[in-house]
């Protein structure tokens, strides 16, 4: 891919809130609307130099060689979203996540600690919502588009357990600014440990171990295999990718 950002790199990442929803209630509907969805999100990119290294489904992820403009791409991107007409009876709602840092190219894509975080703050927003990393948030707080300005959310527990992120929401005047809490470690109670890495390369293991933990009839799960496998990290992980499903919190107890 010619002109693919690298060195520093600022990643927006994106997605439609509820879209499985959608899917299963209009399916006709959002068939015709995600096209749109992609031209609209597309043309805010390019217009600032940004370049959309993949797409999954109805996400898209971006790279950008220059931290004010993915702003204004996202903050453009919004704007062009909230004035569509669209033929969904629920709106459609994207959420976006911009990231700072640097990271491995290689045949087109990117690897490395900032995808991880640009990916856990995205799952704490909500639809219409742009958060911001302080790395981002410290290149762009002197060169915001006229108008926006950028709100402290606090250092918030992402569920990676990987430590906190401070984070940033961006805000202007004709865009929704009102959402429900982050959905971080923050907003339940819970002592699960902070790691020094995050959990990599057990999707299945996670998945499988969700699926298991919802069903009404399970009351106890238990992880088994040889010592040193990372049972207790894979337990702690699922327990924080859980977290809001449990109203009262979830936490780690040590029998060893």
């Amino acid at each position: 891919m010619v002109g693919l950002p690298t060195g520093t790199v600022t990643f927006l990442f994106t997605d439609v809130e509820g879209s499985t929803k959608l899917w299963e209630r209009e399916p006709e509907a959002i068939s015709k609307a995600l096209p749109r969805h992609d031209e609209l999100l597309r043309s805010a990119v390019e217009a600032h130099s940004g370049f959309v290294f993949k797409t999954v489904g109805d996400a898209f992820y971006v790279a950008f060689s220059d931290a004010p403009e993915a702003v204004k791409a996202a903050l453009d991107a919004q704007r062009s979203l909230l004035s569509e007409h669209w033929e969904v009876t629920s709106p459609l709602k994207v959420r976006m996540a911009l990231c700072t840092g640097t990271a491995e190219e290689r045949s087109g894509d990117y690897f490395g600690p900032t995808l991880n975080r640009v990916a856990r703050l995205l799952s704490a927003g909500h639809g219409g919502q742009v958060l911001l990393s302080l790395s981002t948030q410290e290149l762009v707080r002197d060169q915001l588009p006229l108008g926006a300005e950028l709100r402290d959310l606090g250092v918030r527990r992402q569920k990676d357990l990987f430590g906190p992120e401070h984070t940033f929401q961006l805000a202007a005047p004709d865009l929704p600014s009102s959402f429900p809490p982050l959905k971080t470690l923050d907003l339940r109670s819970n002592n699960l440990p902070i790691h020094p890495t995050p959990l990599l390369g057990r999707e299945r293991e996670l998945a499988e171990i969700a699926g298991l933990l919802r069903r009404a009839d399970v009351r106890l799960l238990t992880l088994t295999g040889t010592g040193g496998t990372g049972k207790t990290r894979l337990a702690l992980q699922s327990a924080a990718e859980l977290i809001n499903e449990f109203e009262d919190g979830v936490f780690f107890v040590a029998l060893a």
